[in-house]
């Protein structure tokens, strides 16, 4: 049986090993090969799934036999991947974010619908079992007026990737596009944002060891909420909790462990793992290129938590409040 589904997958790291595991492992689709940027991880990424090496970008987008992309490789270039793409008449999955540039992420969805293509941007946060618990139990604590959000992740040293690189990465909350995601899809229209940047950087390079973020996101609802993000060498802890007051209760998630609390009552709440998203993210397209099944996110409300996290990026720099017109 001919596969209806031939993919290429742009980039070789984490994210590209589990794609190519979903992939391969579902009988409508097929990898047709790979590129990227280091010649070594190309060759070992190929020889672990028997999958042919594209020696550029360019051409595994030109590539006849192909028919989606997949692009999972560095931050800063995802747009002008995802534009080469579409413009060859190819479906796209891009990890997010689809473009470190609201209008021009805005563009690129316009450009899909123009041109009757798929562009979805994974947001596997929204499948994970922290955002369903929180989605679950949000009734339980009424109106909810504060949220407090920290994910803090000590590395030592700091390793000398994109991961850490300003140009490459992108402004921290648009690179990590996952914090703000969570709250817009949770709680709607932002109106206010507010920002502070530290970065520790290394001497004569746009790369840093350490980066510390804290926002201040202002809801249509009234919801304020805190959010922090850091990484790198100056951090002793992690520490990664999710907390949502309401009028009648608190919601306070640690790790993998949730728990309500109303007055001197404690309820454990279970969170599902984390595992498998990636492969259920993939599922997702493809009922939807075979079946026309419905996708869990639309590619506007990434473009959205992408204005936001711009917005705390201008909030950043120039020390002012920014206000959404929405």
């Amino acid at each position: 049986m001919t596969k209806l589904i031939r993919i290429g997958i742009i980039g070789t790291g984490f994210v590209a090993q589990r794609r190519a595991e979903a992939l391969t492992a579902d009988d409508r689709a097929e990898v047709i090969g790979v590129s990227g940027h280091s010649l070594d991880s190309l060759k070992s990424f190929c020889e672990s799934h028997s999958i042919s090496k594209y020696d550029s970008t360019e051409n595994l987008i030109a590539a006849s036999e192909i028919n989606l992309i997949v692009i999972c490789n560095i931050n800063s270039e995802h747009s002008n991947l995802a534009q080469a793409a579409l413009e060859a008449g190819k479906h796209v999955v891009v990890e997010y974010p689809l473009a470190l540039n609201p209008e021009k992420a805005r563009y690129l969805i316009n450009l899909a619908k123009q041109k009757n293509l798929l562009l979805h941007v994974e947001h596997i946060e929204l499948l994970g079992g922290l955002h369903n618990a929180i989605r679950q139990w949000l009734p339980e604590i009424g109106n909810v007026f504060y949220a407090r959000y920290s994910t803090i992740n000590p590395q030592n040293p700091a390793p000398k990737k994109w991961t850490y690189n300003k140009q490459l990465f992108g402004f921290p909350f648009s690179g990590a596009l996952s914090r703000f995601h969570r709250f817009t899809d949770l709680f709607g229209k932002v109106t206010t944002v507010n920002c502070h940047s530290r970065y520790w950087e290394r001497e004569n390079s746009d790369q840093y060891f350490a980066c510390l973020n804290n926002a201040q996101l202002r809801f249509e609802n009234g919801l304020l909420a805190d959010v922090i993000y850091g990484k790198g060498e100056v951090f002793s802890q992690p520490d990664r909790r999710f907390e949502l007051q309401g009028e009648k209760g608190i919601l306070v998630f640690e790790g993998s462990e949730g728990k309500l609390l109303r007055g001197e009552e404690e309820t454990s709440i279970e969170v599902g793992s984390r595992r498998g998203l990636f492969a259920k993210d993939t599922t997702y397209v493809l009922d939807y290129l075979t079946e026309q099944k419905p996708l869990y996110v639309k590619p506007e409300s990434s473009y959205y938590a992408t204005r936001i996290a711009e917005a705390a990026r201008v909030a950043a720099e120039t020390e002012k409040t920014i206000f959404i017109d929405n």
